[in-house]
Order: structure tokens, then C-alpha cells, then sequence
């Protein structure tokens, strides 16, 4: 099996280099030494970024490409019959899955903390890497968003701690070296690769069985799955929470007028610092939480936690902020699934606004089939819903399913909802329909952050 540090000088190649975490693993393996090159399906801004570091980046996947590495990564939704791995197969070239050059490069680190869980990750990792900069500690980062503070998605800072966002997508996460484990919570997703929740469950199980025995596991303790995973270990155990029971708790807990709280972040009833936040939500609450316990264990101070966590921007498309457009506010967020879009509807309901417009991207024929009932009421904050067709990123149309079927289930809930398949037709329905005052956030994983850009460039003027 190749190993990463046997590549420095040499040609590596990066099969969708433009994804998330392809595009920070390939300047994380420039500044190691290693010449990359890589492919993706399509240019974006992640691709134009490489380009300008001087990487060469191709657009298309093409046998061309391949001759010449010594080493092909790719992601999991590249398959065998990708042309470039088919023809790196054909001249014995070795490739290696993502997970597992991530996994390589985090050996070997004092603290490597992973923060897995359904939803939460990319904002929890970020708040953790965020702090530990503020605190002074120097970390390495990979996250999967584009994060300010460390100028995109990666960072390579000392050899003593790794902060990474763990994803439990094909089991990814069994490929790393954790040891502190921060998980936000256990719920279902990704049923077209696990069979179902207890199936998860065993996959977050062998996850946490990864940690030394002088490791921390740090889990959700309102989370009943996360606990019955958590109770199985041997090494030190920390839970976080609303609930009483839990080690790490918010007390004194309040909100301001956009819904941003302050609170005691408490250990075992004694209070290690005063968090006020600047991003708003419940769930921000919780990640904050797992943050102090984290950043508390690998030794921040906790004033530094508290000043770092006052400062703390999430990545984009964590609930952005993208403009304003005739008097009405736009948003984005990355949420894919059910929870998560409910979580972006929570935060927007409390901000100042008229009227809500959500904008739905259903993110996979298979998510949405698995998903189907949570995705009947995520949106029940919203006075308007809009919904697109389906995102079909790695997966082929199956024919079985359709966005108008989600319509049609959510009209029969008696709540205002409107097929609009294409960006065009969801501006359209915008600008007939808003006024000053109203807010509007677009979700999913896909590219519905796009709507907002166009919506922007257009102006107040246009009209259709």
C-alpha cells in the first residue's frame, strides 16, 4: 500500500480535484513537496484558485491526463469506469481513496481531533480551528468549506494538532487516527450506502473504537445514539448538552434579537467561561460547547476560548449572509438533509424580517427517496417554499423520483409551495412575490448558492 511521504518530488494527480477536500489536500501536498496535478468534471472557483498556486488543474477527465503520476487520489464518487482511473489501472499507476490520504496525513500528530456527526461538522470543526489560531496552539486544519480565518479549506501549521472534519460518507472515517473524537450527533443520512440508523450507528462505533486508550471521546450526551456508542469505550469520555446529565452544559443561557445567545459554558456545574456568540441558533450553542471541551483539552486558556468563539465567523454557506436585493435579504446555507434545512430555517426565522421564502435544492435522487417525510415539513418556518429539481451530483436519474412529488406531499400539509424547476423560474417567482423586508434562504449542497449570485448580479432593476 503506497504511503504518502514516499511522493515527495513526485507527481501526484487528483481525480475531482475542484471537490471540497480535494482542492485543500492539494495545496496541503504542494506545500509537502509533491507536484500535483488534477481533473474535475468542470471549472469553478476552487479550480481557477488552484490554477493561480500554480497547480495544473484539467478540466474533463480524460486518459491524457494520467500518464507520467506516480499516484492517483480520488474521491468516492469517482469510479472505476472514470476514464483516468480505468486508464491509471491500465498502466499499473497505484490510487489511493481520499479518506485514506487524509488519514496518512494526520498520523503521527499529539491531538488529532476529528469531528464526525449527521450535520454540524464543517461549523464545529471550524469554530475548534478558529480558537485554537486565536489561542496561540498552531494548528494543521482540513475542513470541508472555505473558512476566512485560514484563507480556504486547509492549513498546515506545527506537528503537534490536526483539526479535520471526519465524514462518515462511505465510511471514510474508518481511515483516520483520531484522538479526540467530537461528535455532534448520530441520525440518518446517507442510506444509500448504510442500511439504516443502527447500521450508522455501528459505523460511528467503529469510528470511536479508533481512539487510544488515552483518547477523548466528546459526544453529544442529548443524542440517546451517540450515548449507547459512547458508553462501549474504554478511554475518557465527555459529554455535552442541554440536558442535566451532561459533563458540559450552557447555563445562564440567553438570546439576543437575532437569536445569538450568551451563556456559562459549565463543567460539572462549574463555569470555565462566559461565551457570547455572534452566529445565532440553538445548534451553534451545542457546537460551541463541543468547542470549549475540545479546545479546554488540548490545553487553550479559557479567556482565549471565550475572545476567540466572540470573533467566530462560520464558513461560507453556513447560514451566509450574501446580500440585499430590492430591500430583501439574502441567505444561503449548506443544509442537504431534513434537520439540517430545518436548523437554517430556525436561524432565519430569527432575524428581522417580513415574509420567509425558503428555497429548496434537494440534494440526490437517493436522499430524498430515503428522507422523504423529513423533507415534508423541514420547511414549516417558511411562509413561501420553492423547490427545484433535484441535484443529482454523483448519482444517475432513477426515474422513481421527482421534485413535483415533493410538492405535491408538502401542498397536502396546506403550506404555500411552488415547483420551481430552474434558477430563471425561481427568480422569476422572487421578484414577483418579495417585498422590502422579506428574507429569503436558498439550501442544499449543490450549487443553489448560485441562485444567490445571480440574484445579485441582476440588481433591484431587473425583471423578467
Amino acid at each position: 500500500m503506497p504511503h504518502i511521504n514516499d511522493f515527495t518530488g513526485k507527481r501526484v494527480h487528483m481525480i475531482g480535484i475542484g471537490g471540497s477536500s480535494m482542492n485543500g489536500l492539494a495545496l496541503m501536498l504542494k506545500q509537502r513537496g509533491v507536484i500535483v496535478s488534477g481533473s474535475d468534471s468542470s471549472e469553478s472557483y476552487t479550480t481557477r484558485a488552484l490554477k493561480e498556486q500554480g497547480i495544473r488543474v484539467s478540466i474533463g477527465h480524460y486518459e491524457k491526463n494520467v500518464p507520467g503520476a506516480d499516484l492517483i487520489i480520488y474521491s468516492a464518487a469517482i469510479s472505476t469506469e472514470n476514464p483516468e482511473r480505468a486508464e491509471a489501472a491500465r498502466l499499473g499507476i497505484p490510487q489511493m481513496e481520499r479518506a485514506e490520504l487524509l488519514g496518512q496525513l494526520m498520523e503521527g500528530y499529539r491531538h488529532a481531533i476529528n469531528v464526525c456527526g449527521t450535520h454540524g461538522k464543517t461549523t464545529t470543526t471550524s469554530m475548534i480551528a478558529a480558537v485554537l489560531l486565536d489561542a496561540g496552539i498552531d494548528p494543521t486544519v482540513h475542513i470541508g468549506g472555505q473558512l476566512d480565518c485560514i484563507g480556504g479549506s486547509t492549513r498546515v501549521g506545527s506537528h503537534e494538532t490536526f483539526v479535520v472534519e471526519a465524514c462518515e460518507f462511505n465510511a471514510s472515517f474508518h481511515q483516520f487516527h483520531p484522538t479526540i473524537a467530537v461528535v455532534t450527533n448520530i441520525e440518518e443520512d446517507h442510506l444509500d450506502f448504510y442500511k439504516d440508523l443502527d447500521d450508522i450507528c455501528r459505523a460511528f462505533g467503529k469510528f470511536f473504537s479508533l481512539l487510544p486508550e488515552d483518547g477523548c471521546c466528546i459526544g453529544n450526551g442529548d443524542d440517546p445514539e451517540v450515548l449507547r456508542e459512547m458508553e462501549k469505550l474504554t478511554c475518557e469520555t465527555q459529554t455535552f448538552g442541554f440536558g442535566e446529565n451532561n459533563n458540559w452544559r450552557p447555563m445562564n443561557l440567553t438570546y439576543d434579537d437575532h437569536g445569538c445567545a450568551s451563556f456559562d459554558a459549565a463543567k460539572d456545574g462549574k463555569t470555565v467561561a462566559h461565551i457570547s456568540l455572534h452566529v445565532p441558533g440553538e445548534f451553534n450553542v451545542m457546537h460551541a460547547l463541543s468547542t470549549v471541551a475540545a479546545c479546554v483539552k488540548v490545553g487553550a486558556a479559557p479567556d482565549a476560548i471565550a475572545d476567540a468563539l466572540a470573533r467566530f465567523a462560520p464558513p461560507h454557506r453556513r447560514f451566509e449572509h450574501t446580500g440585499t436585493v430590492c430591500g430583501v435579504e439574502l441567505y444561503t446555507d449548506y443544509g442537504h438533509n431534513p434537520a439540517e434545512m430545518a436548523s437554517a430555517l430556525e436561524n432565519a426565522s430569527k432575524q428581522p424580517h417580513g415574509r420567509l421564502f425558503a428555497v429548496m435544492q434537494p440534494h440526490t435522487y437517493s436522499r430524498v427517496k430515503t428522507l422523504f417525510d423529513g423533507y415534508i415539513h423541514c420547511c414549516d418556518l417558511a411562509d413561501e417554499i420553492l423547490i427545484t429539481d433535484i441535484f443529482a451530483a454523483r448519482e444517475k436519474d432513477p426515474g422513481d423520483i421527482h421534485s413535483t412529488m415533493l410538492v405535491d406531499a408538502i401542498k397536502k400539509t396546506g403550506k404555500s409551495v411552488h415547483y420551481t424547476p430552474t434558477f430563471d423560474a425561481c427568480e422569476k417567482f422572487l421578484r414577483a412575490n418579495w417585498q422590502p423586508g422579506d428574507l429569503v434562504i436558498t439550501m442544499s449542497c449543490g450549487n443553489i448558492h448560485l441562485l444567490n449570485a445571480q440574484i445579485q448580479a441582476h440588481g433591484d432593476e431587473y425583471s423578467f
